[in-house]
């Protein structure tokens, strides 16, 4: 298969797509994209050179990436903060933590163990921008690279405080009562696949005030005992583990920990949809605000901003999108409905520490107001919708005509307010159904949310025929 490759850098099939070519040629890119934006702007004083922090997941190829990237970055003349094993999130603290020109993540996020990527950040500790992304594209194209002499050459320093750190920034948040939470004494089990939160994400339960933590998959070896991607198709282990034990819940992170995944008391699905429903009804209470999501995120967030008198945003899926439009609005919380919350308080980025924190946190204060309860009771709370999804896959003349395609349903169904933002999006009365093509497959996404499981897989399979037909038409 090709290289995959979009805001948040590269990503590919180590040995088969991703090589250690691409991955110089990338991270020389990178480099001279960062000393450009260092003569042009004055980031920094011309005598300092750029400072880049480094961290990566767990997987067997991160290390030996790792060090090549590094080596790489030091000949172009940038010094390299190495902060080792660390979670997506924690690498963008680390980035203005450091004040350093900006950070490469070696994370394949939720692909299988085969995979690894490199994840592109600015000095704000974000991802780039496409502007950004066509800039270091071109450097890439035309070999625009920037090297350093013999004696201009950067160092490689190693830094392992900011996992405490990214702790201790998610307890000080006032809304985070850990003297609350301990009293729940909760029993939780953490499942972190083997991930970057194997000893984090235990580490800030405790200092939450969950004393009895059953870890699961928590070893940090990198070999993922099953597919990472936090959905239940992936968790029927988990599952199992929850229904033989008494537990309160489980915490569920992804193998880069910036998307967060729950199960009930029961072993039932909290929904990855409403993470960021339960984080934000929970923060609103705190901070009133704006909030924000992607257009396939489900409507109960909508829902919710209205139980506060706020408005709800929402944008083009994908994290730097919804960032975007968060800062455009000022938005006090946001995310997209894989389980991925944004918290600008601490940072602008989608952060399962964050997520747990402000989780639990509902989850006490609910339970102090109901005179406790289980989590299946406390999901109860919140606006009930159901998700369907689907997909049809493209020839590629068929996707040349997707937007006559898309004009034509929208005509078609004159009852719906049309929203061609990033594809097509119909919002009905009481539902709304999403057609989006993929910008790294030849496929069209189809997501629908109703009332009723029937309803929403009867909006999904008619536009799927929808779709199928015209495409024979055009």
């Amino acid at each position: 298969m090709s290289l995959m490759i979009s805001v948040s850098g590269i990503r590919g099939i180590v040995g088969d797509s991703l090589t250690p070519k691409n991955l110089t040629t990338f991270s020389m890119a990178f480099a001279s994209w960062i000393l450009r934006n260092k003569m042009n702007h004055a980031l920094l004083p011309a005598e300092k050179k750029p400072r880049i922090v480094i961290g990566r997941d767990t997987r067997p190829t991160g290390k030996a990436i790792s060090d090549l990237i590094s080596n790489t970055l030091v000949l172009c003349g940038c010094d390299v903060i190495d902060i080792g094993v660390a979670t997506t999130p924690t690498v963008e603290i680390a980035v203005t933590g450091e004040e350093a020109n900006g950070g490469l993540i070696i994370t394949a996020s939720h692909n299988p163990v085969a995979w690894n990527a490199l994840k592109m950040l600015n000095h704000h500790g974000e991802f780039l921008t496409g502007t950004e992304v066509d800039e270091l594209l071109d450097i890439a194209e035309k070999e625009l690279f920037i090297y350093a002499q013999w004696d201009t050459i950067g160092k490689i320093s190693q830094n392992n405080r900011y996992d405490n750190l990214h702790i201790e920034k998610v307890l000080q948040l006032t809304c985070i009562d850990p003297a609350a939470i301990a009293s729940q004494q909760f029993r939780v089990l953490i499942d972190c696949v083997e991930g970057a939160g194997y000893s984090i994400v235990p580490e800030l339960c405790k200092q939450l005030g969950i004393d009895n933590i059953v870890p699961f998959a928590c070893g940090g070896t990198g070999l993922f005992p099953r597919n990472p991607e936090p959905i239940e198709e992936n968790l029927s282990t988990t599952i199992a583990a929850v229904k033989e034990s008494k537990y309160d819940f489980a915490i569920i992170v992804d193998p880069d920990v910036d998307r967060l995944a729950l199960l009930c008391e029961d072993g039932s699905l909290f929904g990855e949809e409403y993470t960021l429903v339960a984080c934000a009804d929970f923060y609103l209470k705190h901070n009133p605000g704006a909030v924000a999501n992607n257009l396939s995120s489900s409507r109960a967030l909508r829902d919710i901003a209205e139980k506060y008198g706020v408005q709800c945003y929402s944008a083009k899926v994908g994290e730097a999108n919804v960032s975007e439009v968060m800062k455009q609005v000022d938005a006090v919380i946001g995310g997209e409905g894989n389980g991925g919350v944004i918290l600008p308080e601490l940072h602008y980025g989608r952060d399962a520490l964050v997520g747990i924190a402000l989780f639990v946190q509902a989850f006490t204060y609910w339970r102090t107001q109901n005179n406790g309860g289980p989590l299946t009771q406390f999901r109860k709370h919140f606006p009930d919708y159901v998700m369907s999804k689907q997909k049809i896959t493209l020839a590629s003349r068929d996707r040349s005509s997707l937007e006559k395609i898309f004009s034509d349903i929208a005509l078609h169904y004159h009852n719906a307010e049309a929203n061609t933002l990033d594809g097509l999006k119909l919002d009905f009365a009481d539902c709304w159904v999403h057609l989006r093509p993929s910008n790294t497959e030849p496929i069209v996404r189809i997501y629908a949310e109703a009332p009723t499981k029937d309803r929403a897989e009867e909006l999904t399979g008619k536009l799927k025929h929808d779709i199928e037909k015209r495409t024979l038409e055009h």
